[in-house]
C-alpha cells in the first residue's frame, strides 16, 4: 500500500509527468471543483447556485496555468463586483421610477461602454462588468434578493475556482521549460541533418514549419511565466528572440549549396550544446550547462572562415546558442523557477 501511494505521490508531483499529461490533470481539476461547487451550493440551499458552477467554468475552463487562473480569477471577481453594484443600481431605479424604456436605455448605455473598453487593455473586466450586470439585473424586472444572491454565486464559484488553482497547478513555467527543451532537441536534429547533407526539400519545409509553430506556442506562455516566477519579460523575449535566430540561422544554413557547405569543427560542440541545454532545463538544473562548454563568437574577418557562408553561418549560430546559454544560466541564478530540480 505504501508503495503504490508512494508512487502515486510521485507521479502527482513530477513536473515531467504533469507536462506530458497536461490535459489530464487539468480535466481532473475542473471536475473536482465543478463537483465542489454543486455540492456547496446544493447542500447548503443557495438559490441560483447554477451561477457558482458556471463561474467555475468560466475561470478555470479553458485555462490550464496557474498564472493565467490568478488573472482571470482577480479580473473575474473585479468584473463581478462592479457589475453586481451597476446591477443593483438599475434594479433599485426601476423600483423606484417604475420606467421599464429607462432601465433598458440605461442597459444599453453600460453595454456599449464596456464594450468600448473590452477590445483593450482590461478587456476581460469590462465584458465581465456588462454580463454580470445583466445577469443581475436581468431587463430591470428582478428582485434585489435574487440580484443579490446571483451575485454571492459568482463570488463563490470565483473562489472555489482559485482555491483549484492550487491543487496540483499546472505552472506555465514548467510548460515554457519543456517546450524550449523540446525546441532546442528540434534544432539540434535539423542541424544534424543539414550537416550529414540531407536537402530534402519538403522535409525541410516541414522542420522549418515545425519550429516556428514551437516558438508561437513559446511566445503564448510568456506573460504567465513572468507572473510566476517574477522573471521579467524583457528577460523572457531575450530568450525568444535569440531562439527566432537560431531558428532563422538554421533555414538558411539548410538553404546553402551543399557543394558549398563546408562544415567547421565547432558543429558537434554547437549540438552538444543545445542537447545539455535541453536537458538541464528538463531537469531544471540551476548551472544550466557546464561552465567548460563554450563556443566562439562569430567574426566577419577570421581567416578559418574564408568566403564559405556556411562556415560564417555556423558560427554565427554558434554564438546566439552562447548568448542563449548564458542568457538562461543568469535568469536561473537569479529567479528560481517553482519546484526546480524536485524531478
Amino acid at each position: 500500500m505504501f508503495e503504490a501511494l508512494r508512487k502515486t505521490t510521485s507521479a502527482l508531483f513530477d513536473p515531467d509527468r504533469r507536462f506530458r499529461q497536461a490535459r489530464i490533470f487539468h480535466a481532473t481539476r475542473v471536475a473536482l471543483a465543478l463537483l465542489v461547487s454543486i455540492a456547496l451550493t446544493t447542500g447548503i440551499h443557495i438559490p441560483h447556485g447554477e451561477w457558482a458552477t458556471i463561474t467555475v467554468l468560466v475561470v478555470i475552463g479553458g485555462l490550464q496555468h496557474h498564472g493565467n487562473i490568478r488573472r482571470r480569477a482577480a479580473e473575474r471577481g473585479a468584473g463581478t463586483l462592479i457589475g453586481a453594484m451597476l446591477g443593483l443600481c438599475l434594479i433599485l431605479q426601476e423600483a423606484y421610477f417604475g420606467i421599464p424604456q429607462l432601465t433598458w436605455l440605461l442597459l444599453a448605455v453600460i453595454g456599449g461602454y464596456c464594450a468600448y473598453h473590452a477590445v483593450g487593455r482590461g478587456g476581460y473586466v469590462a465584458l465581465l462588468t456588462a454580463i454580470t450586470v445583466v445577469i443581475t439585473a436581468g431587463h430591470g424586472n428582478q428582485h434585489v434578493e435574487d440580484a443579490l444572491w446571483r451575485t454571492v454565486d459568482v463570488l463563490i464559484g470565483t473562489v472555489i475556482a482559485l482555491v483549484f488553482s492550487f491543487a496540483l497547478p499546472a505552472y506555465a513555467s514548467y510548460s515554457w521549460r519543456f517546450r524550449l527543451a523540446n525546441l532546442l532537441r528540434a534544432c539540434a536534429a535539423v542541424h544534424a541533418k543539414i550537416a550529414r547533407g540531407v536537402r530534402d526539400e519538403k522535409e525541410r519545409q516541414q522542420d522549418m514549419m515545425k519550429l516556428s509553430a514551437s516558438l508561437v506556442q513559446l511566445r503564448s506562455l510568456i506573460p504567465s511565466v513572468a507572473k510566476e516566477t517574477g522573471v521579467p519579460v524583457p528577460d523572457l523575449e531575450e530568450v525568444q528572440h535569440s531562439a527566432r535566430v537560431c531558428i532563422s540561422a538554421l533555414e538558411m544554413l539548410a538553404a546553402i549549396d551543399p557543394e558549398a557547405a563546408e562544415p567547421s569543427d565547432e558543429e558537434r560542440d554547437l549540438r552538444d550544446l543545445l542537447l545539455e541545454m535541453a536537458s538541464a532545463l528538463e531537469a531544471g538544473d540551476e548551472t544550466m550547462v557546464q561552465e567548460n562548454l563554450s563556443l566562439p563568437e562569430p567574426h566577419p574577418d577570421d581567416p578559418s572562415i574564408g568566403h564559405s557562408s556556411y562556415a560564417f553561418l555556423t558560427l554565427h549560430l554558434s554564438g546566439e546558442v552562447g548568448h542563449l546559454r548564458d542568457h538562461l544560466a543568469q535568469m536561473t541564478e537569479q529567479f528560481r523557477f517553482p519546484y526546480a530540480g524536485t524531478r
